[in-house]
């Protein structure tokens, strides 16, 4: 059972929509890049002065921009995590073994429609790395409430420890930890923290046309999605409502990238942008804006 979203407004964003990379701003490349290749298994795909791409091979999943002097600040909106998305369980048994195998920190949890571990790098960024179950069972969003189910009928909270003997089961006596991610890894989801759930929304369904698959006001926390899809972006106010966002000398999120399949589906989600009276800048890749909570948002089509 897959969640329904909510009545559908006028305006539902193509199905085919995805999250493509995250752009963050870095206190030390040389020391991120260090991290997402050994512990992550990243590919360098380039690498221009103080800035870099890394991913499976294809298209970036993440970007770096090293800036002088920055800090973590705390109780502010910005990225709650990235989530990234493995093709099969054992890639992420791969994934996480080799996590375990450095003593990287991270927290095996199972979501029961996926199997997950939430770990940080080394600026305090928030990693998620999935796969997907669905034939295990379903969550829902049900009267404010965030549950699961198992595929026996068994209710869970979403939020067991995973089972990290059975995963690693699927790993072989010759698997090497030492190799790159997949080529068919890609971004699953972006988590942001926001300063207020209701006006959020609006921004993202109402403007951007993604569908609402759940809405928990006991816990602050919203996911929104594009064909059907669990989620595609999660927005919760757990750093408090009416989090300011963090200031010009913070690491962490400079903008997540929404990716539309074509030409035409950009040029409707940019009108009804325009619409909205919500200013944008046009660059390169895309067209670059804010959300309410002033999380940057780039909108192109998908390399």
């Amino acid at each position: 059972m897959m969640t329904q979203p909510n009545t559908l407004q006028e305006y539902s964003v193509h199905p085919a929509t995805r999250m493509g990379h995250v752009s963050l701003t870095v206190a030390s490349l040389e020391n991120q890049i260090l991290f997402y290749e050994k512990a992550m298994g990243f590919k360098v795909h380039w690498r221009e002065g103080n800035k870099a791409g890394l991913g499976a091979g294809g298209a970036d999943l993440l970007q770096f921009t090293e800036e002088p002097n920055l800090k973590r600040y705390q109780r502010t909106t910005g990225l709650y995590h990235f989530a990234i998305v493995f093709p099969n369980r054992r890639e992420l048994a791969i994934a996480m073994a080799r996590l375990f195998a450095l003593k990287v920190p991270n927290s095996p949890t199972d979501h029961v429609m996926t199997k997950t571990t939430y770990l940080n790098d080394p600026e305090g960024n928030g990693i998620e790395l999935y796969c997907e179950s669905p034939e295990d069972g379903s969550w829902t969003i049900k009267d404010g409430n965030y549950e699961a189910r198992w595929a026996d009928g068994r209710w869970s909270d979403g939020r067991e420890a995973l089972d990290v003997d059975a995963l690693f089961t699927h790993l072989k006596e010759d698997d090497r930890l030492d190799v790159n991610i997949p080529a068919e890894t890609r971004m699953g989801h972006v988590h942001l923290h926001v300063r207020d759930i209701p006006e959020t929304i609006d921004f993202y369904h109402g403007v951007l046309g993604f569908d609402v698959m759940g809405v928990s006001k006991g816990i602050g926390m919203a996911f929104v999605s594009a064909g059907g899809y669990h989620h595609h972006i999660g927005l919760n106010t757990w750093n408090g409502r009416g989090a300011p966002p963090p200031p010009a000398d913070a690491v962490g999120l400079r903008f997540m990238t929404v990716d539309y399949p074509n030409p035409s589906v950009l040029a409707e989600v940019t009108a009804r942008v325009e619409n909205a009276g919500i200013p944008y800048n046009k660059i390169d890749d895309g067209y670059l804006l804010q959300d309410p909570s002033q999380n940057g948002v780039l909108l192109r089509v998908a390399p």
